[in-house]
């Protein structure tokens, strides 16, 4: 079995569905991967009860450092400071990083004007930012996948 830690903002009704459908469907393809998805342990994460930082980082880190594979969500106005922290300690102990990025504003679709309004324009960036930092964390130990698909792929 591989161990997998499942990195994701998880404190709305958007992001817990997102990160269930995209664990659901891994957990599908491969019966080999042995999951672990943050939303599910509730020790930790039932809103409803009180869990300190403390009690938050070592349930997560011990499942963190005990896997072989880390993916982290990289969706959201900028990556998620958990996630960043994830990507950080997976990369410290020198895991394999898979990062998946679905924002549709990646640059792929970049035009003379879009990038004349980039350079022109104040305020007019039509592409989304990565902290190019964490990027590079993950790009050394692994990859970076635009779908889920993709990602499906890649665990197989």
């Amino acid at each position: 079995m591989t161990k997998v830690y499942f990195a994701s903002p998880l404190f709305n009704e958007m992001e817990l569905m997102f990160n269930r459908f995209v664990v659901d469907q891994l957990r599908s393809a491969n019966a080999d991967l042995d999951i672990y998805l943050p939303q599910e342990n509730m020790a930790i994460n039932d809103k409803s009860l009180y869990a300190d930082s403390q009690m938050i980082a070592q349930g997560d880190n011990d499942k963190l450092l005990e896997s072989d594979i880390l993916i982290a969500v990289l969706d959201g106005v900028s990556i998620d400071v958990g996630v960043a922290t994830e990507v950080g300690i997976a990369y410290a102990k020198g895991m394999t990083i898979y990062g998946l990025y679905t924002d549709t504003r990646q640059g792929s679709t970049a035009t003379i004007t879009k990038l004349e309004a980039l350079e022109n324009e104040i305020g007019e960036n039509q592409f989304h930012y990565l902290n190019l930092f964490t990027v590079g964390c993950i790009k050394q130990n692994g990859k970076i996948v635009t779908s889920v698909d993709e990602l499906i792929k890649l665990m197989k």
